[in-house]
Parts: C-alpha cells; sequence; structure tokens
C-alpha cells in the first residue's frame, strides 16, 4: 500500500533540497500497510476512478485524502445544510457550509503547512523521465516494479477511446504525446501487444494510422533521437533566440 511521505528523502541519495526538504513529497510503498479493509477501499476506489475515466480525468488525490482523514480520525459533525430551489439563502445555512469546508480542508493540511496534490494534466512529464532512466541505466535502480505498476497505471487511465493520448488528459490525441506513452510502456516492459485493454497495440495503431512517428512534433523528434531510435539528421534545430520573437509571431 502506498503511503504519502511529507518532508523526508534526507537519506536517499538521489534527492537533494535547498530548504530541508520542507514540503517534499514522496511516496513510499508498503507492503504490509493498512488494514484489509483499508486496502480494499483504495482498490475499489482504482476500479470506480478507472469505469468513470472518459468522464472525470483528474484523480481529485483520492489516496492522500483518504490517508490524511485516517491518520488526523477526522469526523464531519457539522451537518450539511440544504438549501431547496427557491429558497433563502441564510447566513446560519450559509456559516455552516464555510464552517464545514474549513473543518475538511484543515484536516487535509500537511503537517508542513501546505496542502498536498498531485502535479497532473500534461501527459509528457511521465514518458521523457523513464526514457532519461532508461538511457542513463538507472532504470532499475529508481523505479521499483511498484512505481512501474502506477506509471502504466496512469498511462493506462489516460489513454483516449481511439487509442491515443492527448497533451493533457482529457484532451484529443497527439502524435507527440501517444509516440512517448506508446514508448515509456516498451521500456516498462510491455509487449508489443499488451497492456490493459490491449493499450500497445491500440496506440501504436493510432500512430500507424496517422503516417507513422516521423510526423511527431519538433520536441517529439528531439527525444526519439536521444533515445536512438530516430536520426538526428530529422530534427529541426530551433535557436533559443526565437523565444524573444513577440507573441504574435507564428513561432509562439
Amino acid at each position: 500500500m502506498w503511503r504519502l511521505k511529507i518532508g523526508e528523502g534526507g537519506n536517499d541519495p538521489y534527492l537533494q533540497s535547498t530548504n530541508n526538504f520542507l514540503g517534499r513529497q514522496t511516496w513510499e510503498f508498503d507492503p504490509n500497510a493498512g488494514t484489509d479493509e483499508e486496502r480494499a477501499e483504495v482498490e475499489e476506489a482504482r476500479l470506480n476512478f478507472y469505469n468513470n475515466r472518459f468522464n472525470v480525468q483528474p484523480s481529485s488525490d483520492l489516496l492522500w485524502r483518504l490517508q490524511f482523514l485516517k491518520e488526523k480520525k477526522m469526523k464531519q459533525t457539522i451537518p450539511q445544510p440544504k438549501i431547496e430551489d427557491g429558497e433563502e439563502v441564510t447566513h446560519e445555512a450559509t456559516t455552516a457550509a464555510v464552517n464545514k469546508s474549513v473543518h475538511l480542508f484543515s484536516a487535509l493540511q500537511s503537517i508542513h503547512g501546505h496542502w498536498p496534490a498531485e502535479n497532473s494534466g500534461p501527459m509528457f512529464f511521465s514518458a521523457p523521465l523513464v526514457m532519461s532512466l532508461y538511457i542513463t541505466g538507472h532504470l532499475n535502480t529508481i523505479f521499483s516494479s511498484e512505481h512501474r505498476k502506477e506509471i502504466l497505471r496512469y498511462i493506462y487511465c489516460h489513454q483516449n477511446e481511439d487509442g491515443g493520448w492527448g497533451l493533457y488528459i482529457g484532451g484529443h490525441s497527439t502524435m507527440f504525446c501517444t509516440a512517448l506513452n506508446y514508448i515509456c510502456m516498451r521500456l516498462l516492459g510491455v509487449g508489443p501487444d499488451g497492456g490493459l485493454n490491449n493499450a500497445c497495440e491500440r496506440g501504436r495503431k493510432w500512430i500507424l494510422d496517422r503516417g507513422g512517428v516521423t510526423t511527431i512534433s519538433s520536441w517529439g523528434k528531439t527525444w526519439l533521437s536521444i533515445l536512438g531510435v530516430y536520426e538526428w539528421s530529422g530534427c529541426q534545430p530551433m535557436p533559443p533566440e526565437f523565444w524573444l520573437f513577440p507573441s504574435y509571431f507564428p513561432i509562439h
């Protein structure tokens, strides 16, 4: 079972900090953590999220919210105010709603004073990290088998119905993110036709049906070249001075 750790990492040679790890969030897997009921609750949350993934893309930080609320033994004792259509909103009802919200968010606040949250949305974060660790020979050092499961779970959950992946969760499929996430799955050990609901096969079909990976954007070509599966001669270098152009230029 995964547990969110706050402010730890001082003994990890791969983690560094300039503020003594203030607010640093790390996830640690402990196979013996939690009760049978808690583990079942986590699996139920995962299943519900996957089954509803096309309607609600964000995870809502359910896992660490469950953890924090249990650790702090939070019990919502303030009754929920109910206001019918056309009914006047009273001061008492408003105050009760605000107090109920404050009670909840106080329980979700970390010991460092911040509210943890997943940095989710873009679908081009995990894949380049996996590629970089693979290239440098650190993939198996940094990522345990449980880390790999969660990276793949994230990819599976955010695969679009057409088989591709968008630039961000819920976005229309793009060659850039479809190619990167397909490669990420393969580097993590998924077979060419493997993955949940044939994720690899469907992703590859999306790529081939749209002309192949050579139609990927310049950023994607760079990553493919770094990985060694695309010739550098196919990349179009862009001088950094281009960023100094006014925002109305097509380059932006």
